[in-house]
């Protein structure tokens, strides 16, 4: 009889979404991965000058701590999709996550910016395979509903990390040292690289594709790439192609982009699978990827540079005052998990780019004596708003890619933020340089005797500095020259928030005229 009602007893029901528990916790690992893989590009910008002081750099030199990690990282991601499919996630996020903690310590260890360099650009080649590897697991490991969860905490990462850069950098550099920019990645790498290898079971490898390896892709890629990161990064310091080597790699540049798309397209098996953009989603999404890279680099280069060079903050400062951006975006994230369950993408896109734009407005009315009080509630719109447009861009791009595009589609995608965060950086700099030069011609016209306030201003000053001993008319001169000087910076650092404001209002208006993504087919869910 037991037997019976034991038998007649009706089953627990199967979540069919169900994801085991091991492949979640192999997911937190490469999230952390990757966290300190982003983290590393900007980790350094607040504590350049100590780094150059420490290993006897030159001002020309030290840009390259920087410079050499971003190239080097560039050619990576997109090479990632190829890698990880002929030695399969595992292998490639293991080997990554172990080169990038060996690299961190070659960094720590550098006694010469010559070495420091060659090791960054080694950190940042290896390192850059965590990235597309965690937002190809996130789609292809997880079913869609869990998409609200994961979505959100690849977006946090993504934007949080180069955000939060500059102030983790600075605490670490004032509380210890510049070395510890890079020694507090080798215990967390270890974990990573161990996890990693344990865990992570999403796939197999396809070794026979290394027979068609496509090494002129390669070389192409790697030409085409890295010439144009360097290009876009020395090009606003030195007049474009009046420089000689932005010239060379300009050349350079347009050869390689040959190459790699001629390749791309004849290659039975291309270094870089280009398939993804015949997704209309994906190819949109990309787009929003790109112009979000402006923006996400952008500002986190905007505001730094006008503390430290008009109000004079130290790495630690400067931190202390942007961390409410970072706060905003941690705490935004699980609401954009929510609203993209629940609201349509275009209207969430559209709402995050809105704040954007008020945010950057805000930033326009700028003068040379703003503190954290007036920073305040554009940190505040900039970090609730990077959420708002990260986590439907995602969906959008990621979200509808099948299973055998997924792994070239995140590295393509990656790449597309990461160049527009180039691309916008090139820009900001060419703009600030002109309209800086603009300003200062238009200040100094005003600064004349015809001028009350000026003539006022200057006999003031004569007066003060004949007191103090010195040439009293020549040194008031100088200071209201570097007076001048100073505002006509603040006023181009503001008429670039003001472009920005209007592509941010571009990028609202172009939501418009979408169609509504179509629900993610159940055989793309995962496998």
């Amino acid at each position: 009889m037991s037997d019976i009602a034991l038998s007649s007893a009706p089953a627990l029901p199967h979540d069919p979404d169900a994801v085991p528990v091991r492949r979640v916790i192999a997911f937190v690992i490469m999230v952390f991965g990757m966290f300190m893989a982003i983290l590393d590009i900007q980790v350094v910008s607040s504590s350049l000058s100590e780094i150059q002081a420490g290993l006897g750099a030159g001002s020309d030199e030290i840009s390259w701590v920087q410079t050499a990690y971003l190239i080097a990282e560039v050619i990576m991601i997109p090479l990632s999709g190829t890698l990880a499919r002929i030695l399969s996630t595992r292998v490639l996020f293991s080997i990554s996550a172990a080169g990038f903690t060996l690299a961190s310590l070659m960094c720590a260890t550098a006694t010469s910016i010559d070495q420091m360099i060659v090791y960054r650009a080694l950190q940042g080649f290896i390192g850059g395979g965590m990235i597309p590897s965690v937002f190809a697991a996130a789609f292809s490991v997880f079913p869609p509903s869990k998409r609200p969860i994961v979505s959100p905490i690849i977006g946090l990462v993504a934007t949080l990390a180069p955000t939060i850069g500059p102030t983790v950098g600075g605490y670490l550099t004032s509380i210890f040292s510049w070395h510890w920019l890079f020694l507090i990645n080798v215990p967390a790498g270890v974990l990573v690289a161990f996890g990693a290898w344990m865990l992570i079971d999403f796939d197999k490898p396809e070794f026979d594709l290394m027979k068609k390896f496509d090494w002129w892709g390669l070389l192409g890629l790697a030409a085409f790439l890295g010439s144009l990161e360097y290009v876009l990064e020395e090009g606003p310091s030195n007049d474009w192609l009046a420089d000689e080597s932005v010239t060379i790699f300009a050349v350079v540049l347009v050869v390689g982009g040959v190459l790699f798309f001629w390749r791309a397209f004849k290659a039975d098996f291309p270094i870089v699978d280009l398939k993804a953009f015949g997704n209309i989603n994906f190819s949109i999404g990309s787009v929003f990827s790109f112009a979000m890279g402006i923006g996400l680099y952008g500002l986190t280069y905007l505001y730094p540079l006008y503390l430290g060079h008009i109000r004079g903050f130290s790495s630690m400062q400067i931190g202390e005052t942007l961390v409410l951006s970072g706060l905003c975006m941690f705490l935004t994230a699980p609401i954009a998990g929510i609203l993209s369950r629940k609201m349509d993408p275009r209207l969430m896109m559209a709402i995050g780019f809105i704040g954007f734009g008020i945010g950057t407005l805000m930033m326009t009315q700028l003068t040379a004596d703003w503190v954290f009080e007036d920073l305040l509630w554009p940190q505040v719109f900039r970090g609730v708003s990077m959420m708002l447009c990260m986590v439907p861009i995602n969906n959008l791009a990621l979200g509808t890619l099948p299973p055998s595009r997924l792994k070239g589609g995140s590295g393509l995608f990656n790449l597309t933020r990461n160049l527009g965060g180039a691309v916008g950086l090139a820009m900001i700099n060419t703009l600030l340089t002109d309209r800086a030069a603009l300003h200062n011609a238009r200040l100094a016209e005003a600064l004349n005797w015809s001028n009350a306030a000026a003539a006022n201003e200057q006999a003031l000053l004569t007066q003060t500095f004949n007191a103090s001993g010195l040439d009293g008319a020549t040194a008031a001169l100088k200071q209201m020259a570097a007076q001048a000087q100073s505002q006509a910076y603040v006023m181009s650092i503001a008429d670039v928030f003001m472009l920005l404001t209007m592509l941010f209002a571009l990028l609202a208006a172009c939501t418009l005229f979408m169609q509504k993504p179509k629900e993610v087919p159940a055989e793309a869910a995962g496998h």
